[in-house]
């Protein structure tokens, strides 16, 4: 029987996930990142938190009673919009830049002399715009020079997100993305051929010889390395598929891939995700669409959510003033919880301030209006993208920390008109492995 591998690159560590072609959980495994310099990250050290990763998911399989050599195919899923310029050898000629990166306005302003219409690339924190600071502080800032290879080991040759990398060192080769890493870096994967494309504007801000060849989410790319093969006793005939970014991932694990499905992560802040037969997207208000086959996944991500009620709360306080919470009563209080000015979506607007006030000297009562702030907030997500064409969640699942709190479910139920369900699994390295039952 053929076993299929994820790995996720996340934000805390490496997860990786053994399942059967049926999409049963076989085996799991994790390990934190390398410690690293924010100001200076090193990419290959993403890659020694997976290689430790790999080591404990092999080790895990063998007492299993499980063949490592039985595991045929093999994704990467990783942070959006984080990025590193490698030689043709795939490795690091730059520092890597994260996606939560920010400060990069003479490149913002660049992209805006050139593109017609900047959609997802605007902005002092975009993809594209990292790229350009990388290639800057390398000192290749041609495309002749970059293609020229002039400076022999530390000429940049390839820009590469963070899947992209891992897949470079899976395989030995670089120079491929997938539709969903490449689309904040400017990629369009849906153009008048039904294909999709790189812009034609983007040589003019970035040597288009680096841009990487972009494939359909779970194409079959290469096969392992030998050398990676042989240290973990893998098969050399184990594919590497295209992958995905860190959310869509999860996606994959939560829920079935069929229109009008939706998932809502309620961590640390709220994302949302819908999956639709038509591409529905509008980055003025900051709903983008990923492309995962015939369907789209279109989506956003609200800066308000769990950081907003744990800068009140502690977990064990929510939990003992939830018992004193009617979720049918309404609260009467209109709050928009954030922790500072600033919103993404469903409203994009860097200075949007919090609206916390007033506050009742009850504490299960504010808590109530910040789980109401953030209902309604989740609501106005999903009826955005109705009024652009798309459908109201047929069904919706729910991940993260959140979804653990029934009162909260509760509130979320009354407040959508549908009743949330917690999904078996939500982690990011199945949905990557499942998405290898695709290619």
């Amino acid at each position: 029987m053929s076993l299929h591998l994820g790995i996720d690159v996340g934000t805390s560590g490496v997860r990786t996930a053994v399942i059967t072609p049926d999409g049963a959980i076989v085996s799991m495994a994790r390990a934190p990142h390398l410690a690293q310099d924010p100001e200076r990250i090193d990419a290959r050290r993403w890659w020694e938190a997976v290689v430790a990763c790999l080591g404990q998911q092999v080790a895990c399989l063998a007492e299993a009673g499980h063949d490592p050599s039985a595991i045929g195919a093999i994704a990467v899923d990783a942070t959006s919009g984080s990025m590193v310029l490698t030689d043709a050898a795939c490795q690091p000629v730059s520092r890597a830049l994260m996606y939560n990166s920010a400060g990069f306005e003479a490149e913002a302003a660049r992209i805006a002399e050139h593109a017609p219409d900047p959609h997802i690339t605007r902005g002092a924190n975009s993809a594209l715009a990292r790229a350009m600071r990388l290639l800057a502080e390398t000192g290749a800032e041609t495309g002749a020079e970059a293609e020229a290879g002039a400076k022999t080991g530390a000429q940049p040759m390839h820009l590469m997100h963070q899947a992209d990398y891992i897949a470079a060192m899976l395989t030995g080769r670089g120079g491929r993305s997938d539709h969903n890493n490449a689309l904040k870096t400017g990629y369009d994967p849906e153009t008048d051929d039904g294909t999709g494309a790189w812009p034609d504007w983007i040589g003019a801000v970035f040597p288009e010889a680096l841009l990487p060849q972009v494939h359909a989410v779970a194409t079959p790319l290469d096969r392992l390395a030998p050398a990676v093969a042989d240290r973990f006793g893998l098969s050399p005939n184990a594919v590497v598929h295209a992958g995905t970014t860190d959310s869509i991932a999860a996606f994959f694990a939560s829920a079935p891939l069929e229109p009008g499905v939706a998932v809502t992560s309620l961590g640390s802040t709220l994302a949302i995700k819908l999956l639709s037969a038509r591409r529905i997207d509008d980055p003025a208000i900051g709903l983008y669409a990923h492309r995962v086959g015939d369907l789209w996944l279109t989506g956003g991500a609200s800066n308000t959510g769990g950081a907003v009620l744990a800068s009140f709360f502690s977990p064990e306080e929510i939990a003992r003033l939830s018992e004193g919470i009617d979720p049918a009563a309404e609260t009467g209080l209109d709050y928009y919880p954030l922790l500072r000015p600033g919103e993404r979506f469903p409203i994009n607007d860097p200075a949007l301030p919090p609206r916390l006030t007033p506050r009742p000297g009850d504490d299960a009562a504010f808590l109530q209006g910040m789980f109401e702030g953030i209902a309604r907030i989740e609501a106005q997500c999903y009826r955005e993208i109705a009024r652009r064409g798309g459908s109201y969640p047929s069904s919706l699942f729910t991940a993260g920390g959140g979804a653990a709190n029934a009162v909260f479910t509760a509130i979320r139920a009354r407040v959508l008109g549908l009743s949330p369900a917690t999904p078996p699994h939500s982690e990011a390295a199945i949905g990557a492995a499942m998405l290898t039952l695709r290619g």
